[in-house]
């Protein structure tokens, strides 16, 4: 029993010997290992660059803003004048009762009164001579050999036929014999468009001028 006990023991001992020469093997191996690589890379060259300095871009600044116009002046409004009406006074107080009087108002004036008017004129045309029916009178002879000439001015009442009923002298012509032969000669020879009143014939008187004249 005890035999064993030790042959496991030893065992055991060599298998822990056996891992720690294998630990010392690697050990060994790395370091040896490490040392070389280091001395390598401190026999190869060393490189050194010089890193020019990055200068930051320069921005040329903006072109100054325009210059801005002063806004126009805002012409001065003066306020609107605010006018506060005072309110009217209150009423005294034990007053009489306000009487109310009716007022009527005027009465109408009458229509004016309307004249009536007057009845219109009658239009009167007077009569005229009718030339195409008429001649002159013969000239008196004893008048006509002494040469005696003139006017006279006569009425002649015209009838609504167109003839003389009679006539009248109004102007002599300063002979007898001229004013005669004229009054009895209008009365046989002449002959007259007769007047009228609004349109119809009216006897009516008409004067007229009378010449007597010789012709050499």
């Amino acid at each position: 029993m005890s035999y064993s006990s030790d042959h496991a023991l030893g065992s055991r001992a060599i298998g822990i010997g056996l891992v720690l020469l294998l630990h010392a093997a690697i050990i060994y191996a790395l370091v040896t290992g490490l040392a070389r690589r280091a001395v390598d890379i401190v026999r190869a060259p060393i490189e050194t660059k010089i890193i020019d300095e990055v200068k930051p871009e320069r921005k040329e600044p903006p072109p100054p803003p325009p210059p801005q116009l002063a806004p126009p002046p805002v012409p001065f409004v003066p306020p609107p004048e605010i006018v506060i009406e005072k309110p009217p006074p209150p009423p005294p107080k034990n007053t009489a009762p306000a009487v109310v009087t009716t007022v009527r108002p005027p009465a109408p004036p009458p229509p004016p009164v309307v004249a009536p008017q007057p009845a219109p004129e009658p239009v009167r045309v007077l009569p005229r001579v009718d030339a195409a029916h008429s001649r002159e009178p013969e000239y008196p002879p004893s008048a006509r050999r002494l040469g005696i000439q003139g006017s006279l001015i006569m009425e002649v009442l015209i009838d609504i036929d167109g003839r003389v009923k009679d006539s009248k002298l109004v102007q002599t012509s300063g002979s007898e014999q001229l004013d005669a032969a004229a009054l009895k000669g209008v009365k046989e020879n002449y002959r007259f468009v007769p007047g009228t009143v609004d349109g119809k014939p009216q006897p009516m008187w008409f004067t007229f001028r009378f010449t007597w004249k010789l012709v050499r």
